[in-house]
């Protein structure tokens, strides 16, 4: 069992997410990041879509109440009891009553904790993630507080691959400007030649009103012609809406599956992870791709 001892601003238990949903409402959810997701679970041995711990925003300390094989995917810092362990993954066994310390850096938003066995919280509509906006799914439907404790799976294969202490897929590299490839939206053609040279020109900043739901830019006022309101029309991960204000949502996992908003492009998914791990004073930039490329990147498994 892990029982959280202290709890970071912001952690939920995830896994790949909610399939078959969206008909009836329902987003897909899951990991923000399915790539350092899936890398956590695989590096003690699990399936990569097993729940696991959605670390974000600050420290926190958790301890384990029997021995297990932890995780920690994301450049974090970690502490065993009185042990200083650092690099962006790793893997390694931890004894029962050891205090484990999460301290994230600052250059991205998501860290995962993955536990041999994975997270055994309830299953709900096929899925173990946290949906927040609708209060179910995960720990009771809500992020972690200090005092849970989740119960773990048992063990039931060997790593598929081994890491120590080394570098992984880092989302970006400091300091400089993440640039996401995007397709052209159902709305494209409401806006002008402007509008679109200024979003793709534009570099664009994440707001601090922003969730797993949708992230809030700043930047450039992009404006279609007419009405900036339309009937609701289906919605995915990644779409570029442009509200009244000009100032572009972008969808993510959590969002809402219709929107009545214009949408002038869609984040390709592969690329949406790198925008999921943005923090406030990342630049954020946009290109134009094929579908064909886009599809080229697709990647259903999560």
């Amino acid at each position: 069992m892990i029982e959280i001892l202290e709890a970071p601003p912001f952690a939920t238990v995830q896994d790949a997410g909610f399939a078959g949903g969206r008909s009836w409402g329902l987003p897909p959810g899951g990991a923000m990041d399915p790539f350092f997701h899936g890398l956590a679970n695989r590096l003690v041995g699990n399936p990569p879509g097993t729940a696991a711990i959605e670390w974000a925003l600050g420290s926190g300390v958790l301890r384990l109440t029997r021995k297990a094989t932890l995780a920690v995917v994301g450049l974090a810092r970690v502490q065993l009891n009185d042990a200083i362990l650092a690099a962006p993954a790793f893997v390694f066994p931890v004894r029962a009553g050891t205090r484990v310390r999460i301290e994230p850096d600052t250059q991205h938003r998501f860290s995962y904790l993955a536990v041999a066995g994975g997270i055994r919280v309830p299953e709900v509509l096929g899925s173990r993630s946290t949906y927040l906006p609708g209060g179910f799914g995960g720990y009771s439907g809500r992020l972690l507080r200090t005092g849970d404790r989740l119960e773990l799976g048992k063990p039931v294969a060997a790593p598929e691959i081994e890491i120590g202490v080394t570098t992984t897929n880092r989302p970006f590299a400091a300091n400089r400007d993440v640039w996401l490839r995007v397709t052209r939206g159902p709305q494209w053609d409401r806006f002008d030649q402007r509008s679109r040279e200024a979003f793709f020109s534009g570099r664009f900043q994440l707001a601090p009103a922003s969730d797993r739901m949708g992230y809030r830019l700043v930047g450039p006022s992009i404006h279609p012609r007419g009405k900036a309101t339309l009937p609701s029309e289906a919605a995915c991960p990644g779409a570029v809406q442009i509200p009244d204000g000009g100032q572009p949502i972008v969808l993510m996992p959590d969002g809402p599956t219709v929107g009545g908003y214009p949408k002038i492009a869609v984040v390709i998914q592969a690329d949406l992870r790198l925008l999921a791990q943005c923090l406030p004073d990342r630049g954020i930039r946009f290109k134009e791709v094929s579908l064909e490329a886009a599809r080229a990147c697709y990647s259903p498994a999560r």
